[in-house]
């Protein structure tokens, strides 16, 4: 198991990272300081499973995240957390 904390567009962010998760997939899972939103997860928490290798042929955790954030953010057009006063 792996953990990093990286800043994303000024969210910090805990990765936990475990390849070859069960013998049989990788595991990443997400937190948000503050439980602050992200284009994968309006609660500030994500846990995600994928092939086995996914990870590794991105780069690791840290370039797997990244990319993935980066490609929602740009798909959905997110640009950050919306405050709903009413």
């Amino acid at each position: 198991m792996e953990q990093h904390t990286i800043t994303w567009r000024g969210v910090q962010i805990e990765i936990t990272y475990t390849p070859d998760s069960f013998g049989m997939v990788d595991h990443i899972e997400l937190r948000t300081q503050n439980k602050a939103p992200l284009p994968v997860t309006e609660t500030g928490y994500r846990s995600h499973f994928m092939d086995k290798g996914t990870v590794a042929h991105h780069g690791g955790a840290i370039a797997f995240v990244t990319a993935w954030l980066d490609h929602e953010a740009a798909r959905s057009g997110w640009s950050g957390a919306q405050l709903n006063l009413f």
